[in-house]
This record gives structure tokens, sequence and C-alpha cells, in this order.
């Protein structure tokens, strides 16, 4: 019988193979601002966020790939079922505690690198620069051990957690969750959402 968590990973991953194949088939999933996309994750998984986001769920954690489905319901799921809400950023400290947790247990090695990746983002998703800099390690490590092949995909993530890091090196904060989060901007940062590329 498969985990209760199985149809969570096969919509977030599809049929699985090489990492490259994997992302061309998955990222307008994962990257993609579309309502449709939102309004199916909210359909199929909106009450196991809620209980996620309410603190439950925490037996998934016990082997590598609940602990991933638990972190997408935390980190990636709210980001669309509540776009552009602070419910959106919810299930943040709790998916990092869990991430922490994790790879205390060395979790992430049970996982194919393109699922690292959403480990990875968890700490890339942080207010904090040690986070930061933790995220850039690891999609660092990813790409040093990448065949030739994907070797452009890591770099890409890998690219983007140095963009990331930046920002928080810079600002302390995402000025592109201000208004979200109702926080005031300064005019530092203002400026800075003008840039074109800003706010990821």
């Amino acid at each position: 019988m498969p985990a209760a968590w199985q149809p969570l990973l096969d919509w977030w991953f599809g049929a699985g193979g090489a990492a490259a194949e994997v992302a061309g088939q998955r990222q307008r999933l994962w990257f993609g601002k579309r309502d449709s996309q939102d309004a199916e994750a909210r359909e199929r998984f909106g009450e196991w966020v809620g209980q996620a986001l309410d603190g439950g769920l925490g037996d998934w954690a016990a082997t590598p790939d609940g602990w991933l489905a638990l972190i997408l319901l935390l980190d990636q799921l709210p980001r669309m079922i509540y776009r552009d809400s602070p419910r959106a950023f919810a299930g943040d400290a709790r998916a990092q505690a869990l991430v922490a947790e994790g790879l205390e247990k060395g979790f992430e090695a049970g996982l194919p690198p393109i699922r690292q990746v959403f480990v990875y983002l968890v700490l890339e998703h942080a207010e904090d620069l040690a986070q930061q800099q933790r995220s850039v390690e690891r999609f660092q490590a990813l790409l040093d051990a990448a065949p030739a092949a994907e070797r452009e995909l890591f770099a890409g993530f890998l690219d983007y957690a140095e963009r990331h890091r930046e920002v928080i090196a810079r600002f302390g904060r995402y000025p592109h969750r201000n208004a979200a989060l109702g926080r005031p901007s300064t005019a530092e940062e203002l400026a800075y959402l003008q840039e074109p590329g800003a706010g990821f």
C-alpha cells in the first residue's frame, strides 16, 4: 500500500527519471505562477497543508520521503495556495526546523539530487544569512556531484541561491515580501524592487 504522502510526491516530481528530465517536466509547476496550478494545489492538498501549518502530520517526518513531503506542505504549497498573503509564509519556521532535524539525521542522502533541491530551498527562503550560506553550500555540493549532462541545471539552482543570499546580506529580509506581510519598505528597498528581476 502506498504511503499517505505518495500522491503529493507523484504530483510534484512526476514519474521520476534523471534530474534534467524531471525538471523539464515539472519546472512550470515548481516555479510558474498560474492560477490553475494554485487551484489544483488547493483542491488536492489544501487539507494537508492546513494540517501541517497547524502542527500536524509530524509522523511523516520519520522517513526521508515523508520528511520531504511534509517540507513541501509547509514551504512550497502555501506559496501557491495562499499566494501574496501572510499565510504563504506561515510554514517557514516549522519547515526550517524540520530541515535542520532531517539534515542532522542525514535524510537528504536518501533522496535523489533533484528532490534535495526542495530541502535546500527552505534554507534559501529563510530571512537569515547563516541559513542562506548553508543553502549556497548545499547547492554547490549538488553541482559538484552532478553529471555533465545535468551541470547546467544545478548551476542554475546555485545561481539562484547566491542571488537570494545577496538580497539577505543587503537587506536582512526579502523586500518583495513586505507588502504581503504588512511590513513598511525602506527607500532603498523600494528602489531595489524597481530593478529588473527584483523579487524573483
